[in-house]
């Protein structure tokens, strides 16, 4: 399970997340990191255990370490787990 996450996998997606679904970070922030007044955010590392996230709150970084329900086998299924994740939060589950 560890090559399943190395950092260059979990580079590969933390790119991916900032680059294109800033929005989404900042949602996993705010609905899973229960941090409030999110102005940015960026997901910094991803492994089978959960995700470290950079938000920015009032000018200042503040580190967020969202855990996942269960360990995560893969790539594959992280990608899954976001996207349910991001579909949950926005319906406000």
């Amino acid at each position: 399970m560890a090559e399943a996450f190395s950092k260059k996998v979990s580079d590969r997606i933390c790119k991916h997340m900032n680059d294109d679904h800033g929005d989404a970070v900042v949602l996993y922030a705010t609905a899973y990191g229960k941090v409030e007044n999110v102005a940015s955010a960026t997901m910094d590392a991803i492994d089978a255990e959960g995700m470290d996230l950079t938000a920015q709150v009032d000018g200042q970084p503040q580190p967020v370490r969202i855990a996942f329900e269960k360990p995560l086998a893969d790539a594959k299924e992280a990608h899954d787990v976001l996207v349910t994740m991001l579909k949950s939060a926005k319906a406000g589950v």
